[in-house]
Order: structure tokens, then C-alpha cells, then sequence
């Protein structure tokens, strides 16, 4: 939905199952008519639709797209984003670092990612930017020497690449402008935004101003402008967060080096502190959220540096003092404190300050997606707890 005629504001469908199109098509139809009443009675309400590669693939079979394209205008339902991050399924099995395959060096993420693209193509309305999320290149630890990770890097760059060469021909063909976000995460390549910023410079912006040279022909700066055009930064607050990053001095780095901020993912993770009192008690209760399906990094700051712990069990068959840690969890967002824990909502809170100042960015979705692995004294029935969040972060806009 439109907020203040400023902020487009959704949800993100990964929470719902998604291995194939009937199912994911099933869950839209269950959960977001419902949602849209609630939240959006009197205007049209935009998705945040997440497409597994299968269901992706099955959506361009037979009549599936024009019967889903007839069914979001019969509900006043647009997409105008998507997350094309998780390429497989993403419920009901272990994901861990298997989130990130096939990543940004491989054939397969490029045509998955071409494909959700042109499907956005012919979802999003006329007038309004579309963009999709992805994975920062690839998980770190796959590669085990320098030189291995430098090779990621300059594939994944030239395969993001591409796909900028196809956002600007069919910018060029149909009128509609396209992103490609990239969304930086602990323990990814990219996990902060000096390493975003160093990506661009010593890879996408070299290699970008040759390939669109070679392809049209284009002068160095108007090869630059273009891929900073097309790939963007997809500011998940929880990620951010867990890199012990003030939402302030990361937007402002990025206003400087000239690169947009595509869309913002609203999400928080936890907050853990310690006073030496009650260590015992905050460490039996982030024990609950110990969980085996998804990856938990947990980070600490210590004299300005950030060290990242691969997965909650790892801190929690190790514990030392330390005063903070955060952890990869996205929780509900509407909460600041429970029991004995914390979140990083103040982060939220500071992006949302921010952006009333500085219209850096107009796509915000709500990315609360472990509902299913959340401790029992915080689960809700999934529908209110989406209106819950929703609501909440309207209220904080307005």
C-alpha cells in the first residue's frame, strides 16, 4: 500500500510455503485477501511475492500468469517487489548456508533471476519501480583462499552484469525501470557496506563500463551512472544491524559514493546483553531460539571490529563475557524487549527517522519470516501476526 504517497509498504511472502506455483499460489490466495482487508481496505495493496525457482518456472506455464495477473486486479493486489534471494524452498527442511546456491557464479542464478525479472516486468503497474532482492554473491566460507573469493567476486560481478544489460534494454523497450538489489549478510561476501562499496569499485564499475561499452557503445560515465542505476542495495535493518552499522552514517556513505538504496527490508534481530546478574537466565532464554532450520550468525563488536560466529550453537556451547551480541533472527519487529532479551528495533526506529529526512528509498517490506521457529510464548495465528507487524510499522511512518 502507498503510505503517505511516499512509501510503498509490504510484506514478504517467504513466510508462506512456496516449493511450486499451485502452492504458492494457494497460500496468496488463503492469506492475502484477508491481510489486504485488514490493513489496506481502501486502496490497492502491493506484495512482496518471493517465487521459489520451481514455482518461477511453473508461472510461465499455460495460462498461470494471465490467471494470476486477473486475480491480483480482481483483489486490488500489485507486486512491485520481490525477493529472489532463497532460489529453492525455504519451509518445512533445513536451509542453513544453502540459502545462498545456486549463488552469483553460476548460469542457474543468473536465469532464475532473468526470469523472476521479466515475469516483474509484466506484473508491476505502469509508474512504479520494481525490484528484486538477491543473495550478496555467495556464502564466505565456500572459499578457502584469497584468490577463490577474488574469482567469486569477479564472476558474480559480471554475472550481475548482465543482468543490468538486460534491465536497461527492457527500461529501454517497455518504460518500466528495474532493480537489482543486493543484499549484504553476515557471513555472505558482502556483509557491510565497505564491503558493498569496495564490490562496486573494484569490480561491478570496472567490468560494468566495458561490458556496456562493448554492448552499446556507451562512454565510461554513462556506463557508470547505468550500473549504478540498475544494481542497488537491497538495506535489510536486521543485517545491517548485526554489522553494528548507525543506519545514518550507512545511508550517507552510499548518498556519497553514488549508489541507491533499491529497497529497504523492515526486520529486526536479537539483541542480547549481559550485566552479570542475570547472565545464567539471558543465556537459558537465547537457548529457545536454537533452531535447525535456518542459519543463526551471531555477532559481537569489540574496539571497532566485528566478529561473526557462523551459528547460534556454536556461542552456545562456548560461552565467555561479553557485554552484547546480536543474532541473526528476524523477529517480530513490533517488539522492543522479551523477557530477558532485546531487539534491534531502535534500529527501525532510526532508518524511519532517517528516511522522513532523506527520501532515499520508497520500497519497504516487512521481512519477519521465522514465525514458524519462534519460541512458543511469541507465536500468533500468521495472518494477525502480519496485520500486527503491518500496523505497527504504519504507525511509525505516519
Amino acid at each position: 500500500m502507498l503510505i503517505s504517497n511516499l512509501y510503498y509498504l509490504t510484506y514478504c511472502t517467504n513466510i508462506h510455503p512456496g516449493e511450486n506455483w499451485n502452492v504458492t499460489f494457494a497460500s496468496l490466495k488463503t492469506n492475502l485477501p484477508t491481510i489486504k482487508q485488514r490493513v489496506s481496505h481502501n486502496q490497492d495493496f502491493g506484495i512482496g511475492l518471493r517465487l521459489s525457482n520451481k514455482a518461477s518456472e511453473e508461472l510461465g506455464l499455460e495460462e498461470n500468469l494471465t490467471e494470476f495477473k486477473n486475480w491480483l486486479a480482481e483483489h486490488k493486489l500489485y507486486v512491485f517487489t520481490m525477493n529472489g534471494f532463497p532460489y529453492g524452498n525455504f519451509h518445512g527442511e533445513v536451509v542453513k548456508d544453502n540459502v545462498h546456491e545456486p549463488d552469483w557464479t553460476t548460469k542457474d542464478r543468473v536465469n532464475y533471476t532473468s526470469r523472476l525479472f521479466n515475469q516483474l516486468n509484466l506484473l508491476v503497474p505502469k509508474g512504479v519501480s520494481g525490484g528484486i532482492s538477491t543473495s550478496p554473491i555467495s556464502y564466505k566460507h565456500w572459499f578457502k583462499t584469497p584468490s577463490e573469493l577474488t574469482e567469486a567476486k569477479r564472476i558474480g560481478a559480471e554475472n550481475m552484469l548482465s543482468i543490468a544489460l538486460q534491465l536497461f534494454k527492457n527500461e529501454e523497450d517497455h518504460g518500466n525501470y528495474l532493480h537489482l538489489d543486493i543484499e549484504p549478510e553476515p557471513d555472505g561476501i558482502l556483509e557491510n557496506s565497505s564491503e558493498v562499496l569496495d564490490f562496486f569499485n573494484e569490480f561491478l564499475l570496472p567490468q560494468g563500463v566495458v561490458m556496456f561499452k562493448n554492448e552499446f557503445g556507451f562512454e565510461k560515465q554513462k556506463a557508470i551512472d547505468l550500473i549504478k542505476r540498475y544494481i542497488t542495495v537491497c538495506y535489510d535493518i536486521c543485517h545491517f544491524s548485526l554489522a553494528y552499522e548507525e543506519p545514518s552514517e550507512t545511508f550517507q556513505k552510499f548518498k556519497k559514493a553514488g549508489i541507491l538504496v533499491g529497497k529497504i527490508q523492515v526486520s529486526a534481530a536479537l539483541k542480547i546483553l549481559f550485566d552479570n546478574e542475570n547472565d545464567d537466565m539471558v543465556w537459558d532464554e537465547l537457548a529457545k531460539f536454537n533452531e535447525p532450520t535456518y542459519l543463526h550468525q551471531v555477532t559481537e563488536y569489540n574496539e571497532g571490529v566485528v566478529k561473526t560466529h557462523s551459528d547460534l550453537p556454536i556461542v552456545l556451547e562456548n560461552k565467555k563475557s561479553v557485554k552484547e551480541l546480536r543474532a541473526h533472527f528476524h523477529v517480530p519487529i513490533f517488539l522492543e524487549k522479551f523477557t530477558s532479551l532485546y531487539s534491534t528495533q531502535d534500529h527501525i526506529i532510526k532508518t524511519i527517522l532517517y528516511l522522513k529526512e532523506n527520501q532515499i528509498c520508497n520500497h519497504l517490506e516487512i521481512e519477519t519470516y521465522t514465525w514458524e521457529v519462534l519460541p512458543k510464548h511469541l507465536k500468533k495465528e500468521l495472518t494477525e501476526s502480519i496485520v500486527r507487524e503491518i500496523e505497527w510499522l504504519k504507525g511509525q511512518l505516519t
